[in-house]
């Protein structure tokens, strides 16, 4: 019996990484090292961070697991994911363990393998704007757009763009040039 016990804990393990470097959020922290120049090797021990808090944790809510997930990138990685995969990788973590739980071997390595089928690679752009900021303001932040490419499950491929959720939406401003006069201030027009 512990020998199944080990085959599920190592399957559960395989999981977890699959869904941590499936992550776009965590790969473009990753890839762009915003967890400094070990960025790598904080992913893999994310890892087994994440395995250990829920063999540690049997009984964890969803919430619980977003709330590590985000802390540790938030610690690690300087950075704050706003982009609604949180729950999402909380989820396929917490399904995860549960089949772990229930000792289902088989369902352990689908999910992992359908999760590494579905991976997508991703890389950040800086976006520039029309507002232009101070070389020395210490509140400036630069946004990103997200591109990646996708495999689909027939082994195709599709390129997209992966826009930030809240900024570039039909109802949202643009700022022109023109807009921005001398000494700073926007002039901010309605959409007709």
């Amino acid at each position: 019996m512990a020998g199944a016990e080990e085959d599920s804990r190592e399957l559960f393990g395989v999981g977890v990484r699959a869904a941590l470097e499936a992550w776009p959020a965590l790969q473009i922290a990753v890839e762009n090292g915003f967890g400094g120049v070990h960025s790598r090797e904080k992913a893999e021990w994310l890892g087994g961070a994440v395995e250990e808090y829920f063999f540690r944790n049997a009984d964890l809510e969803l919430d619980e697991v977003e709330d590590f997930l985000g802390e540790l990138m938030t610690n690690e990685f300087d950075t704050v994911v706003e982009d609604g995969s949180l729950p999402q990788v909380s989820q396929q973590l917490q399904t995860m363990f549960y089949h772990f739980q229930r000792g289902d071997g088989a369902a352990l390595k689908e999910m992992a393998s359908h999760i590494t089928q579905r991976k997508c690679r991703v890389r950040a752009t800086a976006v520039t704007t029309a507002r232009e900021t101070d070389e020395d303001d210490a509140d400036s932040v630069e946004e990103m757009e997200v591109k990646g490419v996708t495999a689909t499950s027939d082994g195709a491929t599709t390129d997209g763009v992966f826009p930030q959720p809240e900024s570039f939406g039909p109802d949202s401003q643009t700022i022109k040039e023109e807009d921005i006069v001398e000494d700073g201030w926007t002039i901010v027009r309605r959409k007709k």
